[in-house]
């Protein structure tokens, strides 16, 4: 398909379908079909309770991913600050009728399942920052005027996260932010003064930190003080790590996790019973995979003509590294405790989803890489 068809304003659905990278879906697929071996073997090899539905979410995001790539990218443009706004009015719902799971009221339960609006935010801030920073210019960038509203956009859904209390899904919804606006081109000395505000705030901070972070804190400092409570649960993940050798116990033969010293092994610790099970092989080999997702999305978003589709294709990738980074080095005891599944491999329903929503995003601009989007006057898309 020559770019010369890419380039006009509508192109037919075939058309589009040729466009999109199958190697990249292949590696998704692949991905969450390792995720439900795992569960598979967390389940003492049934495919129930976790397996099963993994695959059946897998495939209902990986329709909702195609549908996504179809639309045309000037769509999202438009409705971009009313999915911002409908996610932050969910957020904000949490508050009020909000249910309870594991510490935190993160959840709004619709009957037959539940969601959690605070992963919906992160494909969410990304869109409304591609559109905001997409009308502005490289003068405008270092203006801190024109950048008040994009920190606002970031603080406010930050802020109701971690009343929930969620302080690593508020850390990566501000991390992931950071990203696009390093991106367009924002002074460095601003990001220099953020970051020495935030080192001086520490103190401070420490005060309005609930009981459990400050215990996860302290727990990721020295584990040993506690280690049936607050350490028993990465004591327990570095024993399986350093137990499961170069090449691993075999495939549903981890001691850690089938004899239930391995807490949430389904969730935020599966990459622990994988590397018990299939060593630093195995888990050297799922880092190579993600590294090759990361690598073959950002390239197919910096390759995109439009600021907005660059910008949404970096901050989808960004927010899957983040995923990625925060869950492997909580479970290696590099960072503390915050609940960060291991995308596409975890169990999950709405973190799944939405890491699907995002990368139908890059798609989406990759397949539209050639349309042209006025910097302004929206309305006449």
């Amino acid at each position: 398909m020559s770019e010369k068809h890419l380039s006009k304003p509508d192109f037919t659905i075939s058309q589009k379908l040729w466009q999109i990278h199958w190697t990249f879906i292949f590696l998704l697929c692949v991905m969450a079909g390792i995720g439900a071996a795992l569960l598979y073997s967390a389940a003492n090899g049934n495919m129930e309770p976790w397996a099963s539905k993994h695959l059946a979410r897998f495939l209902i995001g990986l329709i909702g991913m195609l549908v996504v790539i179809l639309i045309d990218i000037r769509i999202w443009l438009r409705y971009s600050y009313i999915f911002y706004f409908v996610s932050l009015l969910l957020l904000a719902s949490v508050e009020f009728i909000g249910t309870v799971g594991m510490g935190a009221q993160r959840w709004i339960n619709l009957g037959y399942f539940s969601i959690q609006p605070s992963e919906l935010m992160k494909i969410s801030i990304i869109l409304a920052l591609a559109r905001y920073f997409h009308s502005g210019n490289l003068d405008d960038y270092t203006r801190i005027r024109f950048l008040i509203v994009p920190a606002v956009l970031v603080l406010l859904p930050a802020v109701l996260v971690l009343r929930q209390p969620d302080l690593g899904t508020a850390l990566m919804l501000i991390m992931a932010s950071t990203v696009i606006f390093f991106l367009v081109g924002v002074r460095i000395w601003i990001f220099f003064v953020i970051f020495l505000s935030t080192i001086i705030a520490i103190p401070v901070a420490w005060q309005f930190l609930h009981g459990y972070q400050k215990r996860r804190v302290l727990t990721f400092l020295n584990p040993e003080t506690d280690p049936l409570g607050s350490g028993y649960h990465i004591i327990q993940s570095k024993i399986a790590l350093g137990s499961g050798g170069l090449f691993g116990k075999g495939f549903m033969q981890g001691t850690q996790g089938h004899l239930s010293f391995l807490p949430e092994m389904q969730t935020d610790f599966i990459f622990t019973m994988l590397a018990e099970e299939f060593g630093m092989v195995g888990g050297a080999g799922l880092l190579g995979l993600y590294s090759m997702i990361i690598i073959y999305g950002m390239a197919l978003s910096l390759s995109c003509r439009n600021q907005f589709g660059r910008l949404i294709g970096a901050g989808v990738v960004s927010t899957f590294f983040l995923y990625v980074f925060i869950n492997v080095a909580m479970v290696m005891g590099l960072v503390p405790i915050v609940g960060v599944p291991l995308p596409l491999i975890s169990y999950g329903g709405t973190a799944m989803l939405t890491i699907l929503f995002g990368f139908g995003l890059l798609m989406c601009s990759w397949v539209h890489r050639d349309v042209i989007i006025p910097q302004r006057g929206i309305d006449d898309l």
